[in-house]
């Protein structure tokens, strides 16, 4: 159903808000409140109700539903929402509705005998399709009158395992290519973290691309590379010119370049991508996008669902490469979920779908998935043989990231297995690959970093942090940067040593959470109030818009800790605790969630 009142427009069906033609950031819970409020505006819900339908038996307190209330307040003003003393909520703005299956179920079946404009249900069908006329109308004078904007400037290089003039991208009346033939793209995909922040300068969006040929089908694996993040996708096709044009139609889709050049929140990634979904539903690799998406927001139903849509439609297109990413999104959400035996069902029947294609990098990440569920089993010669075989899938696809991200995965799980002589093997034999393919500096980084993880005390882990600083001197917020910084200013504030502290916090001055977390930690242990207040209010901006929900909810439980009289909404961040902390980041803060009854 969608419901439009004042200059807003609600899908509740996909929960996507939008304000005079603009998607709306809204929370899943407050989403599904406004859903609620809006099918039952003729009575009130009960506090009760609203739990029962929005929360579906999880244990929240009353709280969860008036802080939600107060959020859509804050949206759609104080008198859009009715409070009655002991009873519930009502809404109160007028609202339009549209249901297409309702107005087609009307259209064809029979007329009743009364006169239309006596029928109640037909006057009120009347008046939506009326406004709905007018909307439309508006929006699409709207649409004719804009401009149309500019051609959006993709850099590619050399496509790998290709003819470079087999594979020339032509432009198009929304995509402008530029070919950058000094650099490969092997060469770029492992050394972005160096390449990009220099290239981005004069080109923004960078394209890069591996070519296969099997059984007379074409195979393209693609990666674009922006400020905010990377996009990417395979396709196949009978010829160069068919995915050419797949690639170029895809690629046009104005909601990849607005996802990669500008921080979104996972909600309202989730919202744009769901939009685009319908705009395109037969572009499975935004299907597969939003399966993700749903994945991040921890919405797994919903990922479930529109993980077996993908493998639906890619059935239907005869598209094994989207069949087999398909069951492999299955098998994961099960995973998480827990359900080990469905799970295993699924991968083994993504795997036997990819070796159809020779998809190596789909199948070593179908053995990495696997490696987890073996761990769940407690099965560690089974965990090590899978992502050996990652390895191995990685290797023989020259992809060099994913052969190393398995081998120090190896290193871990066998130290969580307990495994001494293994963890160190397999970190040996990565550190050995590194040095075999000629790595920038800040890739052996993850060496000193997994040493630090195997010391037993932070007295022990501060060297391995030290190195892994040195190393990333000129990728200062590669993950393991940041990780490492935090790890060690943490220490320092533990053990007093504050101006060690201070000078780890101006060594970074990016205006990204993480590094204003610091900035957060600092001022908390230095007991400087007047700077800490503002910083901790933007680092939980910063997280929010970079998904970094670690982060916002370390900095919610400062900001709940923060005294009336500041005029700090102690409120709001409890509920964001109470809707995001996960069961591992509520175990570590267990005594200060207890003493503030959270």
């Amino acid at each position: 159903m969608r419901y439009r009142f004042d200059d807003f427009e609600f899908d509740s069906n996909d929960l996507i808000l939008h304000r005079a033609g603009t998607a709306i950031a809204i929370r899943h819970n407050e989403a599904k409140l406004l859903a609620l409020l809006l099918a039952n505006t003729h009575r009130v819900l009960s506090k009760d109700e609203i739990l029962d339908e929005v929360w579906q038996g999880k244990v929240v307190s009353d709280q969860a539903v008036f802080q939600n209330i107060s959020h859509l307040r804050s949206l759609f003003g104080n008198q859009a929402i009715k409070t009655y003393a002991k009873r519930g909520y009502q809404w109160q703005r007028p609202v339009t509705c549209q249901d297409a299956r309702e107005v087609s179920a009307i259209a064809i079946g029979p007329l009743a005998a009364a006169p239309f404009w006596r029928n109640h249900n037909m006057r009120w069908l009347g008046a939506c399709l009326l406004s709905a006329v007018v909307i439309f109308t508006l929006m699409w004078t709207t649409f004719l009158d804009k401009p149309q904007p500019d051609s959006l400037a993709v850099t590619y290089l050399p496509f790998d395992g290709a003819e470079p003039d087999e594979w020339q991208l032509q432009d198009t009346a929304q995509l402008d290519f530029t070919a950058l033939t000094t650099l490969s793209g092997a060469h770029f995909r492992t050394s972005q973290a160096l390449l990009y922040p220099e290239l981005a300068k004069q080109h923004p969006l960078i394209l890069t691309a591996n070519v296969r040929y099997v059984d007379a089908w074409w195979y393209l694996t693609f990666w674009l590379k922006g400020s905010s993040g990377q996009w990417q996708g395979v396709l196949q096709g009978k010829t160069p010119a068919e995915i050419r044009l797949q690639l170029t139609e895809h690629l046009s889709q104005n909601v990849i370049p607005t996802i990669l050049q500008t921080p979104h929140s996972p909600d309202l990634k989730l919202a744009m991508l769901t939009q685009a979904h319908q705009g395109a539903p037969a572009d499975l690799i935004l299907l597969g996008a939003l399966v993700n998406a749903y994945i991040e927001v921890r919405e797994l139903e919903k990922a479930m669902a529109m993980a077996e849509k993908l493998a639906v439609l890619a059935t239907e297109q005869d598209n094994a490469l989207q069949l087999g990413r398909a069951l492999k999104y299955q098998g994961e959400i099960l995973l998480r979920k827990s359900l080990v035996d469905l799970s295993q069902v699924r991968l083994e029947a993504a795997l036997r779908v990819l070796e159809s294609s020779q998809d190596l990098r789909a199948q070593a990440d179908v053995w990495h998935s696997r490696s987890w569920l073996y761990h769940l089993q407690g099965d560690y010669e089974q965990v090590k043989a899978s992502l050996l075989r990652s390895a191995q899938l990685a290797h023989q696809a020259r992809d060099i990231a994913r052969e190393l991200d398995a081998l120090t995965y190896l290193s871990i799980m066998a130290s969580k297995n307990s495994q001494d002589d293994d963890k160190y093997l397999y970190l040996r034999q990565a550190e050995e690959k590194m040095r075999r393919y000629d790595l920038p500096v800040y890739h052996f980084a993850k060496v000193p970093f997994h040493y630090a993880i195997f010391a037993d005390n932070p007295a022990d882990k501060e060297p391995h942090f030290r190195r892994v600083l040195e190393y990333t001197a000129m990728t200062p917020n590669h993950w393991v940067a940041q990780a490492s910084r935090k790890s060690l200013v943490r220490y320092y504030l533990n053990e007093g040593r504050l101006d060690e502290a201070r000078t780890l916090v101006s060594e970074v001055s990016q205006d990204n959470a993480e590094n204003v977390y610091l900035a957060v930690m600092y001022a908390q242990a230095a007991q400087s109030q007047a700077e800490l207040l503002p910083l901790a209010l933007r680092a939980f901006e910063l997280a929010q818009l970079s998904g970094a929900r670690r982060i916002g909810l370390d900095v919610a439980l400062l900001l709940c800790q923060m005294p009336i009289e500041s005029g700090v909404n102690n409120d709001f961040y409890a509920q964001y605790i109470s809707e995001y902390g996960t069961s591992d980041w509520r175990a570590r803060n267990e005594a200060q969630l207890l003493a503030l009854n959270l």
